[in-house]
């Protein structure tokens, strides 16, 4: 009992304990059914820039465009809502993609979001060409086009740099929920976080299953 400190049950009361209960709840929902794979193998940035951006980590991926003001509420909408939530998260992110013309207003952006936000470590900021944001936009195979490059919705990569969604989704006619709303605030707390919490539960199950299959192997002698 020396080790319960009152900083152990708080960190515990504040992210351990509201996933093990949305765990519990989802359970007879969907039975841990994975989060759908919309596409697969979306363009590798890494090997066109020749340098690490998605780190074999979730990956929350916005286009901010020519024009940041008009994404700004936007930003801050998915900053509140899933940054601060998945913060202490070892293997998550969130990339925002503009034009390598708009630094000026990128910085300005960064400056803002950081009055709020103390631990801005898991925001990326990546510069690309016009050429290279259409082709990585592509290769999502969406529905909606950028428009000056930006679009008010928020993406989830997983590790493998597949794009993952709902196919079932009951505000869509097709039931293809592609790119999250990031004006609206219901729709980041609820179906994004859920989501992301069932990707994170995939990567957890894996991981007890790999170390329960290397247990049983030792046991039989293999």
């Amino acid at each position: 009992m020396k080790y319960l400190t009152k900083k152990r049950v708080v960190l515990f009361l504040l992210f351990i304990f509201p996933l093990i209960c949305f765990l519990i709840l989802s359970t007879g929902e969907n039975n841990f059914k994975k989060l759908p794979i919309l596409t697969e193998g979306v363009y590798n940035l890494e090997e066109t820039l020749n340098k690490p951006v998605f780190n074999n980590k979730v990956s929350i991926i916005c286009f901010l465009g020519e024009d940041v003001e008009a994404l700004k509420t936007g930003i801050f909408n998915l900053n509140e809502k899933i940054y601060k939530k998945f913060l202490d998260y070892n293997d998550f992110q969130v990339i925002g993609i503009y034009p390598n013309k708009n630094q000026s207003n990128i910085d300005e952006l960064k400056e803002t979001v950081s009055k709020y936000t103390q631990n801005m470590q898991k925001w990326k900021f990546l510069a690309l060409d016009d050429n290279t944001i259409n082709a990585f936009y592509k290769s999502l195979c969406v529905k909606d086009s950028l428009t000056n490059l930006g679009i008010a919705k928020a993406f989830i990569l997983d590790k493998n740099l597949n794009l993952r969604g709902r196919i079932n989704d009951e505000d869509f006619a097709d039931g293809r929920l592609e790119g999250y709303n990031l004006n609206s605030v219901s729709e980041l707390k609820s179906k994004m976080k859920d989501d992301i919490n069932v990707l994170f539960y995939e990567y957890y199950a894996a991981f007890k299953n790999r170390n329960k299959n290397k247990a049983d192997r030792k046991e039989v002698g293999l």
